[in-house]
Parts: structure tokens; sequence; C-alpha cells
């Protein structure tokens, strides 16, 4: 394996300056090598350079595609035209905080390719509260969730749960249905604009850019949320093209944030009925919201648990910012040392980094006094940043009812530690960095407090409503480096794994869009009967519109596929 440290490590100085640098590096038409001649007839005004696209884990990489920067919505309206014509396809840039190819996928170059990347993020990121009861903010979607969080609080207003990077655009967020971890604590009564489901659950309203039959020609339209045709768009995957949204959005709250590394791996994931006192599922029970972090080949995980505290805590430390854990944002050396020898071949040290990340964690915890924070949810939801490790992962979202979350978790943890041991025993390390486990409750479209709303179909936290028991999505991430020897087989393993026993009356599947899936030894979105049968099975099931009515209305509104790229024209064929 030969990576450098950059694909891997975003703190380190040489990354500012070396060559992902060049990647933020434009370069004009004027100055483009003659091999690469601009977009021809591009829309006058609309700024146009060549610039790299470089994707979360750094296994996406494109150095030279051409990008525009709109100003105004008219900007859009006016690319989708032009594209149109011209024969090229249009793809929302964003912050390429992502691991999925549904932007751009690896294969695209251009040489190959006629796409022109859309960078929403420079100019397209107003925000407004449009109503005060209910509450709603009207965001345009290259504004990031950091700025959209800040600006919320400071008129009194919050979310339940969010990812935790702060470097996120809203549209990326709701393009892929993005979620944090909540579901209500026992005795919690929901407030009135808040969701226990993913971010997407939350729009009242939504402008996106779509064909006009009648006029031959893109033009924008706003679709309510009781719209029949708005469940598409609310989870649209990269196939639509939101230009702003409305956001149901609720009275900020005050959160607690307790760290626990003390419990045993043993009693945290123990199965249900086993007797053991401290586990995932009772901290659920009493907080609601709680992530897990195992590094591998350690017997103690790193746990987070939130609860809604409207006065501290005698003993919290009060925050007044985010990303409160910099010992995560920023790599210890003795961590990024056994990363540098670990992705230069010497995976044997494996086990060794895992208790190396373990330990600084716990350090860290004590170093920066945060075991124990207290402030607004914005401060305490928003704790990655760009700096930390850059790993791959899998994802996928197990939907069972509450009462299943300590049997969903250990049975995956039992399977999980019984092949990395197994490949460990052989000497074979694909896996070295941590498992990461969520809950949220599932879209419930009622909490938009908009008569009709519709729920969205292609969310992976989409109600079945022939199992109303099903309340809950258990999400599983399996982290390691881009490029670790007998990762993908071991991916394959896993998810043939969790796709065959999380079935039935018990539970069902979904891929976490923006993650890796659809597995086989040669990587992730190689499975053809996973993306072509798996997945569209599953989102069809149940008695309400789903993946056949989503397909075919994002198709109906841009027939000429000017948003999309070769994945999804397969994907969502």
């Amino acid at each position: 394996m030969n990576l450098s440290r950059r694909r891997f490590l975003r703190s380190s100085a040489t990354l500012a300056a070396g060559a992902a640098g060049a990647r933020i590096f434009k370069v004009t038409p004027a100055n483009a090598d003659v091999s690469c001649p601009p977009p021809p007839g591009f829309p006058a005004g609309i700024e146009l350079y060549q610039q790299g696209f470089e994707n979360w884990a750094g296994d996406i990489v494109v150095d030279d595609l051409w990008t525009c920067a709109p100003r105004t919505d008219a900007d859009l309206v006016a690319l989708a035209n032009w594209a149109y014509a011209a024969g090229y396809t249009l793809r929302a840039r964003g912050k390429m905080h992502t691991w999925s190819p549904l932007t751009v996928t690896p294969e695209t170059s251009l040489a190959s390719a006629l796409v022109v990347l859309v960078d929403t993020t420079q100019h397209l990121t107003a925000m407004q509260i449009v109503s005060a009861s209910p509450a709603a903010v009207k965001v345009q979607t290259g504004a990031t969730m950091e700025d959209l969080l800040t600006f919320l609080e400071q008129a009194g207003y919050g979310l339940t749960a969010t990812p935790a990077p702060g470097d996120l655009t809203i549209g990326g967020v709701l393009a892929i249905g993005g979620h944090g971890t909540a579901i209500p604590a026992q005795g919690e009564t929901r407030t009135p604009g808040h969701t226990y489901g993913s971010l997407s659950n939350l729009i009242v309203s939504l402008t996106a850019v779509v064909w006009d039959a009648a006029l031959s020609r893109y033009e924008l339209r706003t679709f309510d949320r009781s719209h029949p045709d708005c469940k598409a768009f609310l989870t649209h995957l990269g196939r639509a093209f939101l230009t702003e949204v409305t956001l149901r959005v609720g009275a900020n709250q005050d959160l607690r944030c307790v760290s626990h590394v003390d419990i045993p791996a043993t009693e945290l994931f123990a199965s249900p009925g086993s007797g053991a006192a401290r586990t995932f599922q009772s901290f659920v029970e009493q907080a609601g919201r709680a992530e897990v972090i195992w590094f591998p080949f350690t017997s103690h995980p790193w746990l987070k648990v939130w609860s809604v505290r409207p006065t501290k805590p005698l003993l919290s430390r009060p925050v007044l910012s985010p990303y409160n854990y910099p010992f995560s944002d920023n790599i210890p050396a003795p961590v990024s040392d056994l990363a540098d020898r670990i992705v230069s071949g010497e995976g044997a040290l494996t086990p060794l980094f895992g208790q190396v990340g373990y330990d600084a964690a716990v350090a860290g915890l004590t170093a920066t006094l945060g075991y124990d924070l207290w402030g607004k949810s914005k401060n305490l939801l928003l704790y990655v940043k760009p700096t930390t490790l850059t790993v791959t992962a899998n994802g996928y979202a197990v939907v069972t009812s509450r009462a299943n979350i300590q049997r969903v978790v250990a049975e995956f943890t039992s399977a999980y530690q019984s092949k990395l041991d197994t490949y460990c025993a052989q000497g074979r390390f694909p896996i070295n960095s941590p498992v990461e486990i969520r809950v949220t409750g599932l879209d419930d479209p009622g909490d938009v407090e908009v008569a009709g709303a519709e729920t969205p179909a292609l969310s992976a936290a989409r109600y079945r409503p022939d199992h109303p028991e099903w309340d809950v999505a258990v999400w599983l991430d399996v982290l390691t480096f881009p490029g670790t020897p007998d990762a993908d087989v071991f991916y394959a393993e896993i998810e043939a794994w969790i796709f065959s026993n999380y079935t039935g009356s018990y539970a069902t599947v979904r891929p976490e869009w923006s993650k890796g899936w659809g597995y086989t030894g040669a990587g992730a979105w190689t499975n053809t009967s996973v993306l072509t049968s798996t997945i569209p099975a599953e989102l069809e099931s149940g008695p309400s519109p789903g993946w056949t009515f989503a397909v075919t209305t994002l198709d109906r509104y841009d027939p000429h596929r000017v948003f999309s790229n070769p994945f999804l024209d397969a994907l969502l064929s």
C-alpha cells in the first residue's frame, strides 16, 4: 500500500500548503491548457474556473473539473438550460464531505465527462426566520450546518440532533437524509418544531430547478410538503437540484454530554436478558441520545450520552462554542505516527493503534475536562472538524422497534468482533479505525406540522407502514483507512451478514447513502444485486409510494438527466 500521509490525515501543515491545497487553486478559462477548453457557450456572467474535487476519504479525486460559482437562483436556471442544450450535466459541489459517488464517480475526468460542478457555498448561503409560530427558517442550500445552527441559536432556535461535522452544506445533508442521534428519552415529550428523524423530515417546503414540459425549459418550482411529488425531493440522492428550503425549527435546548470510557464492551454490548446493568439501551432509554465510538482491539468503548438539561448540573463544564474534543480533531503525534506506519504496510500494528487511539481519547478527555459538558445544543452537537483522521466507512440503518435496540447492537458487535478476530488470527488487519453506533427515530411527517405532509420516499429513516411497530433506526458504521488491504472483503462479509440477520418481523436494513454499501471484494457500490434488487425492494416495501415512485418522479422533473451521473443512472434506473 502506497498512501501518503495527506490522504488520511488532514491536520498537517503540509496538507494546507501541498497537493490538496492545489485543488483549492482556481484556473480561469483564459489560463486553461489548450487540451482542456472551457465548456462551449457557457452562460456569461457566471464565474467559471477549473478546480479539483476530492471527497472526504480521498478515494475520489479529480484534479481539473470545470467548476462554477452562481450568485443567484436565476443563474442556476440559466445553468440548467445551458447544460440541457449543450449536453452537459451539473453536479452540486458543496463541501465534498461524502464517501459515496453521488456527486462524481472515481472515473470522472475532464476528458471523459461533460460535467460542470456547481459550487453553491460561495454565494447561495442566505437564511432568514420566516415565521415564529410555528417557527421556520428559509435557507439557501449552499449554507453550512454550522452557519445555520449559529444563526438559529442567535434567534433562540435549534435542532434536536444533527450530523457531527459543521462543514456540511444544507443541500448535501438533505440530499442524503443526514441525521444525528436521538430518540425520546423515557418520559420525554417532543418539543414543537423538533424531530427525532432525519433532517429531511424538517422540510416545510423546497424550491428546485425542474423541467417545465409546457415551456420546454428548466424553471424554478416550489413544492409544499403536502404536494404529492414532494416526497421524491426530500431525500433525492443528488438526482435533483434544490436551491432553498424552508425548515421547521423549535426552541433551542440546553444539553449535557457525559462521556463514559470505563464500561467494558462485554457489558455495554451484552445480549438482552444477560443481567448487565450498563447496557447501551439503558443509556438510550434514560437520555434518548447516545453514540458509541469503539476502537478496534480494545475492551472499553467511548460512549457519549446527551440529555436535555435546562440548567447546568453542578459538575458540568460549560462550553460556549462547538468542537470540544480537540484531541480528536488535532491528532496527537503517537496516533499519527502509528497511522503513518500502518498505511505504509505495517498492518500488524493495528491492535496497538486501536489501544493508542483509546488511550489518547481518555487522556484528552481528562486534560480538557471533557467528560461532562453543558451548553447550547449547537455547542454539544457539533464535534468533528475536517482536521480529524480521514477514513472510509460503510454505513447502514437497521430499522426496528425500540425494544430491540440492544439486540441489534449485541448481535452486530458480536459478529463484527468474531470476524475481526478471525482475520487477526490469519495475520490480516482490514479494520484499523472505530465502530460507530447511533440511534434515531424515524421520519414522522407529523413532526413538521403541515397538514398532509409527505414522508421522504428515499430516506433511510422512512417508516414502513406495514410494520408500525418499527420506530427507530440503529446506525452502524465501521471505519478504516482508505486502501487498507482486505478491507473491501471484510466489508462485503459484514454487509452480507447484516442483510441476512436483520430480516423478517424483527428488522430491515437500508444503506446510509453518504457512506459505503453494496460491497464486493472489488469495493463499495460494486454489488449489482444489492444496488438493483435488495435496496430498491426494501424501499418499495409497504403500501405507500416508495422507490419506484421516487425514481419516476425525479425522472419526470429532470427527463434529460442534467442532474445525474453514471452511478445515479445505474442506481436509479
